[in-house]
């Protein structure tokens, strides 16, 4: 009978040790996964942080562009404006320019007629020069006659 316990003390001191073995290598599995399982942790972490870095710079970026586009918006509005004032004065002057031309137009025309009368004017003179001159000349002959008369 003592050897039969003895034999069970060995086989359970064999399961024991078998048992410690696989405990040890559980214990060994375990912290192996627990240093995993932190790493991942801070993994995640560090990944959520970025993330959450990321999207406040994405929101700034967002204000920022949605800042700049009111401004651009309010700048082609303003652009938008000088446009069609320009416009109008264009067409003012357009029309201010065809008034012009029209004047432009009757005055060379008066120009032109006016340097005809000039002209006629020129001939008349010369005609009258002429007349003048013989008359002068006529004259002359006459006041000759007299001073020889008397």
């Amino acid at each position: 009978r003592l050897t039969g316990q003895r034999q069970e003390i060995n086989n359970l001191m064999q399961r024991k040790n078998a048992v410690e073995e696989e405990n040890a290598c559980l214990k060994n599995e375990f912290s192996t996964l627990n240093q995993k399982f932190k790493d991942k942790s801070q993994e995640l972490k560090d990944t959520e942080e970025c993330a959450q870095k990321k999207e406040e710079q994405n929101r700034l970026v967002i204000k920022n562009l949605e800042e700049e586009n009111k401004g651009l918006n309010t700048c082609c509005a303003d652009l938008l404006s000088d446009l069609e004032k320009l416009r109008k004065q264009e067409a003012q002057w357009k029309m201010e320019k065809s008034g012009n031309d029209a004047i432009i137009k009757n005055l060379k025309t008066d120009l032109a007629e006016a340097r005809e009368q000039i002209e006629e004017l020129r001939s008349i003179c010369g005609n009258l020069s002429s007349q003048v001159a013989v008359r002068q000349e006529e004259l002359f002959q006459k006041d000759c006659v007299v001073i020889k008369a008397k």
